[in-house]
This record gives C-alpha cells, structure tokens and sequence, in this order.
C-alpha cells in the first residue's frame, strides 16, 4: 500500500502544513539502483585519538567507490575511527570530530564510527567503547534528511575485515539500516573475483520466497551472481514457479516443517548450499490469554523449530559448504515484543538465541557463519491489512520516519552472504528504520 502521507510531505504545500503543525517530515530514501549504485560525493574520514589502523582502513574505504578526503565542503559519508579512544576524556575528540561537519552531510548520507571491542581486562576502555553505543543511537535519531548512523567495532589488527561491512553501510543499500552496532570477528574474508557479482557460481536457497520479503531476497541474490532455489509450500506453488522463472532460479515447493525437508534441499542442492536463508514464518495473532494451543505451537514449529531442525541436519550432512553463509529471519517483535503475539515474538527471540550460540561452534566447525536480519515494519501485503492507525504509527515511530521496503531486508541477506563478510558472525541487525520501540 502506498505511503500517502510521506508522497504529501515531499509537495511544497505539504512541507510547509507538517512544519506549522509540527508533524513528522520523513524524507524520500536513496536505494541502490543499477542508475544509482553508489551515493553522491565525497567520503569523509576522520579519527578521534590515536589510532594505528589508518591505512588499513584507508584500504577498506577505497572499496566503497567514493572519493575518500580528509575534508569536505558536502560530504556523502562520514567515517570517523575511534578505534583508540580508551578513556572517558577521550570522547571528546569524538565531539571534536563531528560536531563542525555533522550539518554539512548530505541528504541521504552516512555516518559510519569504528570503535574497537570492549575490553574484558580494561573498565576505562571498555566504558568509553560502550560509550560509543549510545552516542550512535542517539545520532542517527537526530541527523534527519534521510541519513543513518552505524557504529562497527572492529577486532584488533583486523581493519581489512571491515572491507565488506563499510561497503554496504555507505551505499545505498543500508537506507533502511540505522542506529546498528555490528562487531567483526578478525576473520580474513574470502577474496571477490567481480564486487559487481559477488555470488556468482554460488548456490542459495531462500525459504518462504514466493512472494514478499522472500521474493525480494531471492531477487538480490540471484543479482549478485547466485543460483538461487526457491522454496516455498506446495499451497503457493504457483507465485512460487512465477518467481523463480523470473530470476532464472528454481523451484522447490516443500514444507519446510516436513519431517523430510533437510533430505529434500539437500537432494536439490547436489554441490551443496553456499548460502541457506530461513525466511518462511507465518503469524497466528492473539492475547495469551484468548491463544488456544495450536495457534501457538504452529507458529513456534513454523518460525524456530523447522530452522533449527533443518539447520542441525544440514550441517551434520555437509550440505553447507565450507565458506558459506546461514541467515536467519528474527524480528524487531522478538527484540521488543508486540501486543497479541507471544507466540511470534518467543519465536522469534529464539532464532536471535540460535544465532548468538551457533555462530562461533558453526564458525571453527564447519567454516560458516551464521546472522541474522530483525526486520521492523516493512511493506508488504502482510502489513497492508493492518488498521490504518496503528499502520500509521509503524512507519512514523521511526527515526526515518516511514516504512521499509522488502529490498531494504534482501540487501541486508546480501551483505550477510557475501563472501568478503567472514568477520560479519552471530550478527542480529535490525532492519527497521531505527525503530524507537527496542531499539
């Protein structure tokens, strides 16, 4: 369903009513486009004290495809290094830093702070790290315009790790991304033959992609070079084969709850999986106390227990290969909650409690990472049947102001799958907009 109201506040009429009544002014977001693939201008890069990772970040940042400069009159991205802030003074180098540029950025842009990990052994460090947490959250529901705000915590020595991660961040495919903390691990990624292409003469298989957000994410994989399978229940069958003949993909109908399901994607990814999504979920809404048992045990068996199930048994048979990449789907439901569904929110909690355990067991034992996406309100026809106010409310109680779009996840899934994300393990990031609930 088109969002009416942010279409009203991009008219002149309708930027001068929201402003005398003081109403949310959420503005049009950058996504990537093959017109559009980079953003516009230049990339800002600072440091806040001392640091001994400049020119590996330097290497990094010349991924991105901007113009990396020390300053800038209207810069695109901003990336400050605060890697060698260790001290509660030192924060103010960070105020330092950003205080005179942080109007200058441009619409859309990017605000990206490198921290280092908290140290277990050092409380002044770690507190001026942690410090860096809230300092981010709070900026990226401050800079307005369209633009986001990241802080990624680098593991030590390991700046070239962040190569993949700083890609994605400031570009246009993370318009939806903001207020995020994600830490590297400090393994080396894998090499990229074509950045244009990075999945190219790879497998991936996407659940629940007949339509939706799994569609979606099917369409960016096969984008990025990916032979993709997408599976979805037989009752779907039909959007099913309409999406895989669309992006050159196949066709799996299966349910994924079928005692057989793990045997029968293995049987249909013979070379093995490269990356495997656990999208399909389903939502059975109703207060605990008007909740009868199947409702509940539905959900919980569709959106946790087929993921754990078929994840277990692939990875015991092999099926992932080494190298490859394991996404789950949470929700912002399982970080914050939701009224009428305990049952969805437990289950989706429980996917964050699988990848937070499996990520770094599956890492030394198999070579495969495990993450996952938290998505917030996105549109879809799901979210279309909500009522009008409390649809209304999705979209604006955000730091962005407005919904999400289905490419806002699949990139994301992307940016998880590429084989330069090594480092990128027992990730949750929220694709919600910064949403103001849990976030």
């Amino acid at each position: 369903m088109a969002d009416r109201y942010l279409r009203f506040t991009g008219t002149a009429p309708g930027r001068f009513l929201t402003t005398r009544l003081g109403l949310p002014q959420p503005a049009a977001l950058r996504r990537w486009s093959l017109e559009t693939p980079t953003l516009d201008g230049p990339l800002l890069h600072l440091t806040a004290g001392a640091s001994d990772a400049t020119d590996a970040i330097g290497a990094a940042l010349a991924r991105t495809g901007l113009t990396v400069a020390a300053s800038a009159g209207r810069p695109a991205g901003i990336v400050l290094d605060a890697t060698g802030v260790t001290t509660a003074a030192g924060l103010a180098d960070v105020h330092a830093a950003l205080h005179p540029v942080v109007r200058s950025l441009a619409d859309s842009g990017r605000i990206v702070v490198l921290g280092a990990h908290p140290s277990p052994d050092d409380h002044h460090q770690a507190a001026a790290q942690q410090a860096l947490e809230g300092f981010v959250r709070s900026l990226g529901k401050e800079i307005g315009r369209g633009s986001t705000a990241q802080l990624v915590r680098i593991a030590p020595g390991a700046a070239a790790s962040a190569a993949s991660t700083l890609a994605f961040l400031l570009s246009p495919k993370s318009a939806y991304v903001s207020g995020q903390v994600v830490q590297l691990t400090d393994a080396t990624p894998e090499p990229v033959a074509d950045p244009a292409a990075p999945l190219a003469g790879r497998t991936a298989l996407v659940t629940g992609s007949a339509r939706g957000i799994g569609a979606a994410v099917a369409s960016v994989l096969a984008r990025d070079g990916a032979h993709v399978i997408c599976l979805d229940v037989p009752q779907a069958q039909d959007d099913l084969v309409r999406t895989a003949d669309r992006l050159g993909a196949s066709a799996l109908p299966l349910d994924i709850t079928a005692p057989d399901a793990a045997d029968r994607i293995a049987a249909a990814a013979p070379d093995g999986l490269d990356v495997l999504v656990h999208n399909a979920g389903i939502t059975r809404d109703r207060r605990l106390a008007n909740m009868p048992a199947d409702r509940w045990a539905s959900v919980v068996e569709v959106n946790l227990d087929s993921v754990l199930r078929t994840t277990d048994a692939l990875l015991k048979a092999g099926a992932v290969n080494r190298g490859g990449r394991i996404v789950a789907t949470a929700s912002i439901a399982g970080i914050a909650g939701n009224n009428g569904q305990t049952n969805y929110a437990a289950s989706k909690a429980g996917v964050i409690g699988m990848v937070r355990s499996l990520a770094p067991r599956a890492a030394a034992d198999h070579d495969v990472t495990v993450n996952a996406v938290a998505p917030g309100f996105i549109e879809t026809k799901m979210t279309a049947a909500v009522p009008l106010f409390i649809r209304e409310a999705g979209r604006r109680m955000t730091s962005l102001g407005q919904g999400g779009l289905p490419v806002d996840v699949a990139e994301t899934v992307a940016w998880f799958a590429d084989p330069g994300s090594t480092a990128v393990n027992g990730q949750v990031v929220r694709v919600c907009g910064q949403s103001l609930l849990g976030a």
